[in-house]
């Protein structure tokens, strides 16, 4: 793994979530904002204080995760019949 020194994760902050640079935005927040179609510009202009290094940062964080991670599926495949 790189190492990813803007992700934080301190009991006191956000519960202990993984945050970045120790302010009140979590990794989840700027994924779930990506996942949802906001771009980078856009989270930027949401949270002036972040660096677009944060949000690229947030993203390999959750990458390196989700392979580390078994994370189950509800619906882990769904059969498709004709």
């Amino acid at each position: 793994m790189q190492n990813l020194t803007r992700i934080t994760r301190n009991p006191e902050v956000m519960g202990g979530k993984p945050c970045i640079r120790g302010i009140r935005v979590t990794v989840g927040t700027i994924v779930g904002l990506m996942a949802s179609g906001h771009t980078t510009s856009q989270i930027l202009a949401a949270y002036p204080y972040l660096e677009e290094a944060d949000i690229y940062e947030a993203l390999a964080y959750a990458a390196w995760r989700v392979e580390e991670i078994e994370v189950p599926l509800e619906n882990p495949s769904i059969a498709i019949s004709s």
